[in-house]
């Protein structure tokens, strides 16, 4: 490992300017390249997990290119903003040196983090950018993506989406190369154990990159998505699960018309965690990369340069959370849109919670398809209920129940004249602490709702996901303390009822069967440890958390 002074002369970083943004609370000022600050030891490791974005962009033809790939990266990161709001990053190359890399990251929203000045310094032909959600006791600067890592063979950029299950044992094995780690992130973990080759691995001729991501897939079965950069070529890998999402899209020329014809010649080639960026940046949707699969994206295009299979008795495990709650819904997730999706989930939510109303309403953003699928089901009017302040975040993840409870206060506003003296059946994504659903209802009662009748859109959750989702504990989640009848009373509600996870799987599959033709879609699978507690890869070996 080389010091942060040696790194200084090999990767020119862009620091963040100290008006840019207000640091965390305990959180360094300056960048870090690689993480090379240490984790505040005032701060405990609870083993909060996170869902982030991830995104690449490499332009295509003869360089330096026309094309700027820093705005490209820029915009493909706020299309992701849902995905993390706490901290952000790009790294850039030129192509033509190793060691000569532009970073800019830091803590704060894209249009904070990214101004003139800042973009301007991260010219290059290629990059990768990165936006999170932190949690409790990893809030930091520290734990800010892209990493960049030396090897012997010059600089390497990742970003990662996911949560390592064999973290641990993972850690023990890097270590016991005699490689430090300055930082408790898997996604350091990740880009260290890619600097050493594997030992039945030749590289007289250079670094074999795919050998060094297959050896990394073969000790670490899931969950991640990867975009990692070398000097003139980036690599997406996705697990052999297909836990988290990743998925190519193709940068056209801006006099190419509309539709998708693969003919088009392409100014260059993105990867992102989710689809719904791309028309506004000019590219048009390509296809997923599949499980397993190492994608290499060059000036010239992108090819298949090795898949790792998963054991043939384990079968596809993509997160069924992603159409529920984090994805966008303009997102295309194994063919199918979002928006299209928890419209079915509405649906049958009908079908297996009827109830007597006046009118069907939803809980801004994510609750509106479903809510339409609702209405158009059973026949009665869809009617918004609730006006949102979009100016307050979401409350998911916020660190406090007091926190989330005043955002909760400051979220909504209620829409009395469409409210007054009727019942009304109000639906939701999801309940996962159950501090929200009560303030509205009450909200809505006090604009003169007659009744009020609950219906989510996905089942319970009940069991804490070590994939990449901030589900941390069974304490914290409602469904284990208080049943449907009960939580109803506890929130205030006339009644309350939950999908179903056959429900829900039957929704997501729905569109897949019917384009099949034969009833029989292609083999799927969805990860429903959160609902079922059933593991795809299993419990964690060993939790220092």
């Amino acid at each position: 490992m080389s010091t942060p002074q040696q790194q200084q002369q090999h990767v020119r970083v862009v620091e963040q300017q100290p008006q840019q943004v207000e640091p965390a609370e305990g959180a360094a000022t300056s960048s870090s390249i690689g993480g090379t600050e240490s984790i505040s030891a005032s701060k405990e490791l609870t083993g909060l997990t996170h869902e982030c974005g991830v995104f690449g962009a490499i332009a295509c033809g003869d360089w330096p290119t026309q094309m700027d790939i820093a705005h490209v990266i820029c915009l493909g990161l706020v299309a992701l903003q849902h995905r993390g709001q706490e901290s952000a990053g790009i790294a850039t190359s030129e192509g033509k040196c190793s060691k000569n890399f532009n970073v800019h990251k830091g803590m704060g929203m894209i249009s904070t983090l990214f101004n003139d000045d800042s973009m301007k310094k991260l010219r290059g032909n290629l990059g990768i950018g990165h936006t999170r959600y932190s949690t409790a006791g990893a809030s930091e600067v520290v734990n800010c993506q892209p990493f960049v890592v030396h090897t012997a063979h010059g600089a390497l950029a990742l970003a990662h989406n996911g949560e390592l299950v064999n973290n641990e044992s993972l850690r023990r094995e890097v270590l016991a190369r005699g490689v430090g780690l300055s930082t408790h992130s898997d996604s350091e973990l990740i880009a260290q154990s890619l600097c050493c080759a594997p030992e039945d691995v030749s590289e007289l001729d250079g670094p074999n990159w795919p050998a060094r991501i297959r050896h990394f897939m073969m000790l670490a079965p899931l969950s991640y998505s990867l975009v990692i950069m070398l000097k003139d070529k980036i690599y997406a890998v996705r697990d052999t699960y297909g836990n988290r999402p990743l998925c190519i899209g193709k940068i056209v020329p801006i006099n190419a018309g509309h539709g998708n014809r693969e003919d088009t010649p392409a100014d260059g080639w993105v990867v992102s965690s989710e689809s719904c960026g791309f028309l506004s940046i000019g590219a048009r949707y390509v296809r997923e990369v599949e499980p397993g699969e190492i994608v290499e994206l060059t000036r010239s295009g992108y090819r298949t340069v090795d898949i790792v299979e998963r054991p043939d008795f384990k079968r596809m495990a993509f997160c069924i959370f992603e159409y529920v709650y984090f994805a966008r819904g303009d997102s295309i997730f194994e063919g199918q849109m979002v928006y299209t999706v928890r419209l079915q989930c509405g649906r049958q939510l009908w079908r297996e919670a009827p109830v007597e109303a006046d009118i069907v309403s939803s809980v801004p953003e994510s609750g509106t398809a479903a809510a339409h699928g609702y209405a158009r089901e059973s026949g009665l009017d869809f009617a918004e209920v609730l006006c949102r302040n979009r100016y307050v975040g979401r409350t998911f993840i916020q660190p406090s129940t007091r926190l989330r409870q005043l955002g909760v206060a400051k979220k909504f506003g209620a829409l009395s004249e469409n409210v007054a003296g009727k019942r009304l059946v109000l639906i939701d994504d999801s309940i996962v602490r159950g501090n929200t659903i009560g303030p509205i209802i009450k909200l809505l009662r006090d604009a003169g709702a007659r009744e009020v009748h609950i219906r989510i859109a996905s089942p319970p959750l009940q069991y804490p996901c070590y994939m990449g989702i901030n589900i941390p504990t069974r304490e914290e989640l409602i469904a284990n303390k208080l049943n449907a009848d009960q939580l109803a009373r506890h929130v205030g509600a006339d009644s309350l009822a939950y999908l179903s996870v056959e429900g829900l799987v039957e929704a997501v599959q729905q569109k897949q069967r019917d384009a099949a033709g034969d009833g029989q879609s292609k083999p799927t699978g969805h990860c429903t440890a959160c609902l079922t507690g059933e593991y795809p890869g299993g419990l964690p070996d060993e939790l220092s958390w």
